[in-house]
């Protein structure tokens, strides 16, 4: 059930997973939150500078005071204690701490707004500067709803063995189990639940049900366990499809091919990346033929196939050495090593809540171009924050100078400490305006 549905039908009873802080909606404003309050690394220029800015500043007004003091015309005293007074007031730094929060907080809400909710202002900083974009396949690339495009004979004209099958796919939560349910729910057959059920990641799943031992997975689990000998071969023709190997009892009975369709904006997507010099890098759990009909389909060059979860988080730390900066797209648990080694994670919002936990940014919608959406506010936003900055240092570069009376030699013009006041504020309210405009930017 989703908000405002009307039931116009009946009475039905509805069961919610998902309550008050737990809910989607609730999760969104916590990640926004958090957003907010975190510190992109950029700050550290800004504290780096405020640890000297400060004590110069106050130096400069103990100067100035001494030098009107001294020097100034007469009231000398009231015009040192003026002018000093004008430097403090005018060099507050508050435009220099406002320019990064303020965009920051702007450009996650804008995100969010967006469909794009990021976890930490330093996600959002480097992911403008990435590189090389690792992305997995299956629900990423494309839609996640596989689907049964031929079955073997003996499975097809067996409704037994076929309803086996089915009955271990209930306890997995793999996308193709999916699939082989569809199948049984079209020819109506009856399943049970496993009274034994074990997943061997990256293989497929093992288990007992109604007393048969029944295993479903690749070519290579079916090796392993010893029901098929390397040199045999599944007989079919499979088309870019992921072959699952059905075995019963120890004999193999079948094999079901399942394939996955692109999302429609995928292809297009990587196209525009690649035109940004970002270098797409797939990798799946699936056979080197499904893995190259979706690559070349994509406009994928480099991918690889087969590839366990351990091996994908390997592969974004070998690239990380070779001194790219790697952010890692996927939605399923297997992912969640991946996401986390990568410089940024990007998790889809369809996916499961291991991937959006680790992940720094979750693409609500789950489709590609939100990469694109997320990386056009990411340099965004950090051109608005040099913008601030620069603000913030223009300001006091002018001010500070003229409120210690630089201008009075030569023209007699002294700064009031309303004048100073009204210029500090001023300088604040241009950084919060130039931050704001990030509420309009078009992704």
């Amino acid at each position: 059930m989703i908000g405002a549905t009307i039931n116009g039908t009946g009475s039905f009873v509805m069961r919610a997973d998902r309550v008050g802080s737990e809910t989607l909606l609730a999760r969104i404003v916590q990640l926004v939150g958090q957003a907010q309050r975190s510190r992109a690394p950029i700050q550290r220029i800004a504290d780096r500078v405020a640890a000297w800015f400060v004590p110069t500043v106050v130096a400069v007004s103990v100067l100035t005071f001494v030098a009107w003091a001294l020097l100034g015309p007469e009231p000398r005293l009231a015009h040192a204690v003026v002018n000093a007074v004008a430097v403090l007031i005018i060099a507050c730094p508050c435009a220099l701490g406002l320019a990064t929060p303020m965009a920051i907080m702007v450009g996650t809400g804008r995100g969010a707004h967006a469909g794009v909710l990021i976890k930490n202002a330093e996600a959002l900083e480097i992911l403008g500067k990435v590189d090389t974009l690792v992305v997995d396949k299956t629900g990423t690339l494309t839609e996640g709803r596989p689907r049964v495009t031929s079955i073997s004979d003996r499975l097809a004209n067996d409704a037994e063995l076929l309803r086996l099958a089915a009955s271990l796919e209930k306890a997995s939560e793999h996308p193709l189990a999916s699939a082989i349910l569809e199948l049984a729910a079209e020819k109506k057959l009856r399943l049970s639940l496993p009274q034994e059920f074990q997943s061997i990641t990256g293989r497929g799943i093992t288990g007992v049900v109604d007393g048969h031992r029944v295993a479903v997975g690749s070519v290579r689990m079916m090796v392993e366990l010893g029901i098929l000998q390397k040199a045999e071969v599944i007989s079919g023709s499979y088309p870019g499809g992921t072959i699952l190997c059905v075995a019963v009892d120890g004999q193999y009975v079948g094999d079901v091919c399942i394939a996955d369709q692109l999302k429609a904006a995928t292809a297009d997507t990587v196209g525009e990346l690649r035109k940004r010099g970002v270098r797409v890098v797939m990798l799946t759990g699936d056979n080197r033929i499904t893995a190259l009909r979706i690559a070349s389909t994509a406009g994928i060059d480099e991918f690889e196939a087969e590839v366990l979860p351990e091996r994908k988080s390997e592969v974004v730390r070998n690239l990380q050495e070779l001194g790219r900066i790697v952010a890692m797209a996927g939605d399923g648990i297997n992912d969640a090593p991946a996401l986390a080694q990568a410089d940024v994670g990007i998790a889809m919002g369809t996916g499961t809540d291991v991937a959006m936990e680790s992940g720094s940014i979750t693409l609500v919608k789950g489709d590609l171009t939100g990469i694109l959406r997320a990386r056009k506010l990411s340099q965004a936003t950090m051109r608005n924050i040099r913008e601030n900055l620069f603000f913030a240092f223009i300001y006091n570069a002018i001010g500070v100078p003229i409120a210690a009376g630089v201008l009075y030699p030569f023209f007699g013009l002294l700064l009031s400490p309303i004048f100073a006041a009204a210029a500090m504020s001023f300088s604040s309210v241009s950084v919060v305006a130039n931050a704001l405009r990030l509420r309009n930017i078009k992704l």
